[in-house]
């Protein structure tokens, strides 16, 4: 199939590892120019130094704490004025600590809708004009199955990132008819930094070990294993895609059935 992203600038949020590495791997190798950001400079540049050995894609990396209120501005600063424009936007963060609500403080519930909204709203805030004057242009939300059916003992995750599905469903209303669609990737049990993060939570407070936590979280999948961030990726190059141009305000599991919903 082809894509129809070859040439196309995405920018990547959150790219230097995990599932926004892989999503910035998917996309390069489809032959877009990719811009990569992370706040880590060293882990950025070595990112970005395997993404153009192993696709050839001409790849930018920028420094930048999106948490930051000059962080999506740099971002997309620089992506215009070394590429012209911005034709897909992939927002994705780090989830907040993992904790139950009756640790959470005030200043954990500002910090995380700065980081899990904010960043996201500023990136596409910014990114939005030149793809409606384009006629052309994919907005792709890495968020979480969470935002479905809740997980316990990550409450600040829960109850922000949802918000930024209604943010997405209230973009499709305003902008139907612009020629940018807005969609949201909900990975599942995902083999990532951040999963092992969790495990190591839920196993300091059960007392039971990891791995084992992990096993038995694959049993309430039908396929009966965690995803690879390579899956969830994929999910994110078809809807940033010529194919998916027909497909907008929707918010895809990628679960592998997890979820008991039938709609």
């Amino acid at each position: 199939m082809d894509t129809g992203l070859r040439d196309k600038v995405a920018v990547v949020a959150a790219s230097s590892r995990g599932i926004g590495f892989a999503a910035a791997r998917g996309l390069a190798s489809e032959g877009a120019r990719v811009v990569m950001c992370a706040r880590d400079a060293e882990r950025l540049e070595s990112a970005a130094t395997e993404l153009r050995s192993s696709t050839g894609a001409e790849v930018l990396a920028v420094v930048a704490d999106l948490t930051d209120p000059t962080g999506p501005g740099r971002v997309v600063d620089a992506a215009r004025e070394r590429f012209g424009r911005i034709d897909v936007l992939v927002t994705n963060t780090g989830g907040p600590p993992p904790m139950p609500f009756s640790q959470v403080r005030e200043e954990d519930w500002t910090r995380t809708f700065g980081s899990l909204f904010l960043s996201a709203e500023k990136l596409i805030r910014l990114a939005l004009p030149g793809m409606t004057k384009a006629r052309w242009g994919r907005v792709v939300a890495l968020t979480s199955c969470a935002c479905r059916e809740p997980v316990p003992g990550i409450v600040l995750s829960n109850s922000i990132r949802i918000s930024l599905h209604g943010l997405l469903k209230s973009l499709v209303l305003e902008y139907g008819e612009s020629g940018v669609t807005f969609n949201a990737v909900l990975p599942g049990f995902t083999l990532t930094d951040r999963m092992k993060e969790l495990l190591a939570s839920r196993s300091k407070s059960s007392g039971r070990n990891p791995q084992e936590l992990a096993v038995e979280a694959t049993q309430a999948i039908p396929m009966r294993r965690a995803a690879t961030p390579d899956e969830v990726a994929a999910a994110v190059v078809f809807l940033c895609s010529q194919a998916a141009s027909y497909i907008t305000g929707v918010s895809l599991p990628v679960d592998g059935g997890r979820g008991g919903f039938v709609l």
